[in-house]
């Protein structure tokens, strides 16, 4: 089979197209996009394909119609017809204003200044304009005004990653406040210029009415948690399973599986993603990219910047318990939250890519959220690990816990496994014991869910929820915790409670674990296994 080329880390649609690489067609929602509306404002997580967006909606723009019929590159590579070359679509060539914040290394206001200037002056120098001010919301104005004139068409605005600058300076007030006005004076003129004005669409994380920064235009058409636009960007099932086929079919052939058990693992890993009340499940993009690329399972997404991100943002968020995670419930109301604040972290959490929607009841107008694949869930889990005992990733006690999972994994040796964990439970800072039951009950869940351990917290059965229960390869191990109690205590619980019951017939032996904790030694001071 002849391999195809993936676009890893290419957000050029020209590129993709003339080099020949996969592009998955998007062209219907942006068709329907550009056909209805005009001022949108689109929120995904980063790396998500937004700025890809952004770079075909320009194409379209520039009236480049070659790169969306069907063509044969230099290499001979055939790309295929695109839906919107379809369509009866003018293809007018229009002034394309693209202001690109996506860039990581942006940190400082004077990096900020010369981008916004830097950019001013393309366009400006593009259309033979001398500026006579050096204020940039009359740069705006006379650059709309100008292009409309001289080209006797309307101009296109895109902003990409718009709030990416802000989100890096969160904690620094000082910081913010003065972003807020170079974007408030730079963009202030797109609802004063309308008439100038051909297509506005805004990308970022956190939604824009909450940075103020898009206060006047506030006829912004937010697609962000719309059915019709939820697979705009990322990948949807269908799109996996018809236009990816033939290269998840040269994965499962190189790992000696079967097809559908390759798109087993790879929904597992990177699918679960909802962004409407549709949920219709979406891909992660960059990963499924990167995994069809280098046919091999990893964790692309969470490994490429997020790690140092996240971390930095738990230290500013009220204390997260991850075994609460799964399934909490929020009011459509949650998302209008200042992204700032974090008084509530899960919405943060939400547009960030860490959780998403997992289910909607319309009439009650709440939303519940959990993680949406294994590969966000250990990566999530491994962050707040680092948070919580203040550890590296490379630290030699974490080498030597995760040595003892394997170990516990590969061998059901659960004593040594035990005193991994007691050893663990002697680094965690004192300030951070929350003196109960679930506090030790949550560290746990934490711990074994970093290391990409089968668990479930809270299980719930006939009888009752057990604590914790973990699916090992050959053995089921359900888990009751108590504080300042017994390990006898606890597994007279699991035996009265039958939380066993529902795992008889799963193949695998199951044994329970009582577990005490004590809070003058703020570590296991008993644990006691038996077969259930």
């Amino acid at each position: 089979m002849k391999l195809r080329k993936y676009p890893v880390g290419i957000q050029s649609f020209e590129t993709i197209r003339r080099d020949g690489y996969i592009y998955i067609d998007k062209t219907p929602l942006i068709y329907k996009m550009i056909s209805e509306g005009k001022p949108y404002f689109l929120s995904r997580p980063r790396r998500f394909g937004k700025s890809l967006l952004c770079s075909t909606l320009a194409a379209v723009f520039e009236g480049r119609r070659e790169l969306f019929e069907a063509f044969t590159t230099e290499d001979g590579i055939e790309q295929p017809q695109l839906f919107i070359a379809t369509t009866n679509w003018r293809w007018e060539k229009h002034p394309v204003l693209r202001f690109d914040f996506s860039a990581g290394d942006l940190r400082t206001i004077d990096q900020l200044d010369r981008l916004i200037d830097s950019t001013l002056r393309r366009y400006e120098t593009q259309y033979g304009i001398a500026p006579s001010v050096t204020d940039t919301n009359l740069r705006m104005q006379d650059l709309l005004r100008f292009t409309h004139e001289q080209t006797g068409r309307r101009a296109v605005v895109i902003v990409d990653e718009y709030d990416n600058f802000i989100l890096h300076s969160i904690g620094d007030k000082e910081k913010t406040d003065l972003a807020r006005q170079r974007f408030q004076n730079l963009f202030g003129p797109l609802k004063e210029m309308d008439d100038h004005l051909q297509f506005v669409f805004v990308t970022g994380i956190s939604k824009f009415s909450q940075m103020g920064i898009f206060s006047k235009l506030n006829q912004l058409n937010n697609i962000s948690m719309t059915d019709e636009y939820d697979s705009i960007c990322g990948i949807s099932e269908e799109e996996l399973t018809t236009q990816l086929r033939p290269d998840i079919e040269q994965m499962a052939e190189k790992a000696g599986k079967e097809y559908n058990d390759m798109l087993d693992e790879l929904k597992q890993m990177y699918d679960g993603y909802h962004f409407s009340e549709a949920l219709t499940d979406i891909y992660n993009p960059f990963s499924i990219v990167n995994a069809l690329n280098s046919h091999k399972l990893r964790d692309y997404w969470f490994s490429s910047g997020t790690s140092r991100a996240l971390i930095d943002m738990l230290a500013q968020m009220p204390a997260i318990d991850m075994a609460c995670m799964e399934g909490v419930r929020l009011p459509s109301t949650a998302f209008d939250l200042p992204l700032e604040s974090f008084d509530d972290p899960l919405p943060v959490l939400y547009q960030s890519g860490y959780m998403t929607i997992k289910d909607y009841q319309p009439d009650r107008r709440m939303f519940t959220l959990g993680f949406p694949n294994g590969e966000v869930r250990t990566g999530f889990a491994d962050c707040l690990y680092q948070h919580v005992t203040q550890s590296k990733p490379s630290d030699y006690s974490r080498s030597v816990f995760l040595d003892a999972y394997y170990d516990f994994r590969d061998d059901d040796d659960l004593s040594s496994f035990m005193e991994a964990i007691k050893a663990f439970l002697a680094s965690v800072p004192y300030h951070l014991d929350n003196g109960n039951e679930h506090h030790y009950h949550a560290l746990l869940y934490t711990l074994l869910t970093a290391f990409g351990a089968d668990v479930v917290a809270e299980e719930p059965t006939a009888k009752g929820r057990a604590d914790l229960v973990l699916r090992m390869p050959t053995t089921i191990y359900i888990m009751e915790i108590k504080y300042d109690g017994s390990a006898t205590e606890a597994l007279e619980q699991i035996k009265k409670k039958g939380y066993a019951d529902k795992y008889r017939l799963d193949g695998r032996p199951v044994v329970k674990v009582g577990v005490n904790f004590s809070g003058q030694e703020r570590n296991i001071t008993e644990w006691i296994a038996q077969p259930c």
